[in-house]
C-alpha cells in the first residue's frame, strides 16, 4: 500500500490534511471523485476529528507520501 496527502484549502491560508492508504493514485483520486459533494468524516494525524462539505472547500490536492522515519 502507498500512502496519499489529500489537502483541503478553504481559502489561502486555511486547509485541512488526510492521510490514505491505496494501492495506486488511480484508487485516490477515485475515493475523491466518489466523495464529492458530499459531508465527509475523519481524524488527522493530531487526533482532531474533521467533518467537512467537499462542495465547500475551493481546492483538493492529492499527492503521493514518502514518510520519513526519525
Amino acid at each position: 500500500m502507498k500512502e496519499f496527502k489529500i489537502t483541503y484549502f478553504f481559502d489561502d491560508t486555511h486547509y485541512v490534511r488526510r492521510f490514505v492508504h491505496m494501492a495506486s493514485q488511480q484508487q485516490a483520486e477515485k475515493l475523491i471523485k466518489d466523495e464529492r459533494d458530499q459531508y465527509i468524516s475523519f481524524t488527522d494525524n493530531r487526533g482532531i476529528y474533521h467533518e467537512l462539505h467537499t462542495g465547500h472547500v475551493r481546492i483538493i490536492q492529492l499527492a503521493e507520501y514518502h514518510r520519513k522515519d526519525t
